[in-house]
Order: structure tokens, then sequence, then C-alpha cells
């Protein structure tokens, strides 16, 4: 039942990360407004932030030999290796409010994040 259920929301039961219906609809969104249906959105950690850790954010149509690619409600996320460990467990998010509209991700991983939500540590 479970798999079926992924299956019906088009999430890979075995991704190690998640995305929002909302984050797939903003990645498609700014392909469409690049003309470039190719475009993923790229998740990658890297060091540094304010909490030991940040999140970053990009477009990218390249693929490399260590990056995993996912696709959720018809919009593909690429994430390194080297981040995929610090990822496991997340989910994607895209939000749209007063505060700001932006990429947010949940990570059960980290022990503390700062007030914006870039940066985290484990």
């Amino acid at each position: 039942m479970h798999i079926r259920l992924a299956a019906m929301n088009n999430i890979a039961p075995e991704a190690p990360v998640l995305m929002t219906q909302a984050a797939a609809n903003r990645i498609k969104a700014l392909a469409a407004g690049e003309g470039n249906p190719a475009l993923m959105l790229r998740v990658a950690i890297s060091g540094g932030g304010c909490s030991g850790f940040s999140y970053g954010f990009t477009m990218d149509s390249e693929v490399t030999g260590d990056d995993k690619v996912f696709e959720f409600f018809g919009s593909k996320m690429v994430v390194d290796e080297a981040s995929m460990d610090l990822l496991k467990g997340s989910q994607i998010d895209y939000v749209d409010d007063l505060m700001a509209s932006s990429f947010r991700i949940t990570n059960p991983q980290a022990t503390s994040t700062c007030g914006c939500g870039t940066s985290f540590s484990v």
C-alpha cells in the first residue's frame, strides 16, 4: 500500500529526499521562464553559514557522475553525493509568504538552524 500511495503522489518511495508539489510547481515555472524545460533544481550543501552548513539552490541542466536525480510531480531535483548524506530524510518545499518567497528544507538531521533557515548544524 505504501508503494502504491507513493506512486499515486508521484513520489519515488526509495527517494532519500522528498519534494512538495509547491516546490515542483516553482521549478516548472522557473524552467519555463528560462525557456529550458530541462532545467532541474540543484540542491547542495556547503560548509559555512551561521550554523555550520549552508543550503544552496540553483537551476541546472547538467548532471555529473556523483549526482543523484529525483523526479517529483514532473519536476527534477539533482543532489550531489556529498550533500546527500546531510539531506537524507529532508523535504524540499517552496514557500511564498509575507516574509519571503524561497525554497525551504525541513531537515530532520539538523540539530539547530539559523533564523532565516538557510544554514544548519548536525
